[in-house]
């Protein structure tokens, strides 16, 4: 359900002042859940879990029949607690402002997900729930899958259903940090990502890459990313993930160099057994290049949508990992994380039943 608010804008001209309308549209997520987690160990316990809720506002401008301005302002929401999780107060998420052509596509500047982030959106069978991909694909400073600040990003048209996305970080934080001797603490401290996606007909993909320079919050780093989805009929799609990510930053150990260097497969189907009613199920494998590291991860659900914006889910969720890794099905995009589990060397296991709402 969206809500149409008719915001004022006043403009002082040089000769007279003038008025103009635009429309901005207030929107949001409320995702919480009831989650059973074991670590296979010595925790065991029911939380609430506030799953990547948020709310905002967005709008554009018709400048003329070829340009338009457009922003958008986005704040995570924690139904569980009413905290945030980061400290900050406000445009915690996606925030950004921008023009786009008619025939040149869109050019934007803020803080935003990454062309890399995106591009598993063809794979991402159960996003902001326990068995998220995120638990394998996001691990270690090695990780991906972020929000740059200060980025400025280029979107071509879509050409026979394919565009491409550019994505430029200058630096991290406010602004360059410089000291007394003039020495820039944040030189090499830029990020480059891109995709190229493609959807027409039954077929949806992405290929993405992305690398971090040495002076990056968390050092050096490249990955790439690609991930498909086609629906074989339209009540069954398969999808397919893979992604290779390579840790190479110099005042890293090599143990860790090696523990966060990964590669992630990944394949799942969807089946639609009712019109508003799908059974999915993924499984995933991360292949580190440490020793007694990787981890598999199996997933299961049922979900029902009661209307278009409302739905209810039930997953189950399994991490299995080798003796050096402790990765959970549970630990990415939730407020349910808790300090005291312990998946060391074994098999963390999540039951959880979900509600969605956006408006």
């Amino acid at each position: 359900m969206k809500k149409k608010l008719i915001a004022l804008v006043v403009g002082a001209a040089a000769v007279a002042p003038s008025l103009a309308m635009a429309d901005v549209t207030v929107y949001g997520r409320a995702h919480v859940s009831t989650d059973f987690l074991d670590d296979g160990a010595d925790y065991s316990e029911t939380n609430i879990s506030s799953n990547s809720s948020r709310l905002g506002f967005k709008g554009d401008h018709q400048i003329n029949p070829n340009l338009k301005a457009f922003f958008q302002i986005e704040q995570q929401i924690n139904f569980n607690t009413g905290e945030s999780d980061s400290g900050e107060n406000f445009a915690t998420r996606d925030t950004f402002v921008g023009v786009a052509g008619t025939n040149w596509g869109a050019v934007q500047l803020g803080r935003f997900d990454s062309p890399f982030k995106k591009a598993r959106g063809p794979a991402n069978l159960f996003g902001d729930q326990v068995g998220d991909m995120r638990n394998l694909t996001r691990v270690g400073n090695a990780r991906f899958d972020e929000r740059y600040d200060n980025t400025v990003q280029y979107t071509t048209p879509s050409l026979g259903g394919f565009n491409i996305q550019l994505a430029y970080s200058v630096y991290e934080g406010q602004s360059r940090i410089v000291d007394e001797t003039h020495e820039d603490y944040n030189e090499d401290s830029d990020a480059f990502s891109t995709s190229l996606n493609y959807a027409s007909g039954p077929f949806e993909g992405s290929l993405a890459y992305e690398t971090a320079e040495e002076n990056t919050g968390r050092g050096e780093r490249d990955g790439i990313r690609a991930a498909a989805a086609y629906k074989l009929t339209d009540a069954f799609k398969m999808v397919g993930f893979y992604q290779t990510v390579e840790y190479d930053d110099s005042d890293a150990t090599a143990g860790d160099r090696d523990l966060w260097s990964a590669d992630v497969y990944g394949l799942g189907g969807e089946f639609k057994f009712a019109p508003n009613t799908a059974f999915k199920a993924m499984y995933m494998t991360r292949d580190a290049d440490a020793d007694n590291a990787d981890s598999d991860m199996w997933v299961v659900g049922v979900e029902h949508k009661l209307d278009k914006a409302v739905r209810v889910y039930a997953n189950y969720a399994v991490v299995d990992n080798d003796d050096d890794v402790a990765l959970t099905p549970w630990s990415q995009a939730r407020t349910a994380d808790p300090d005291d589990a312990d998946a060391s060397g074994e098999k963390a296991t999540g039951f959880t039943v979900g509600l969605r709402y956006d408006f």
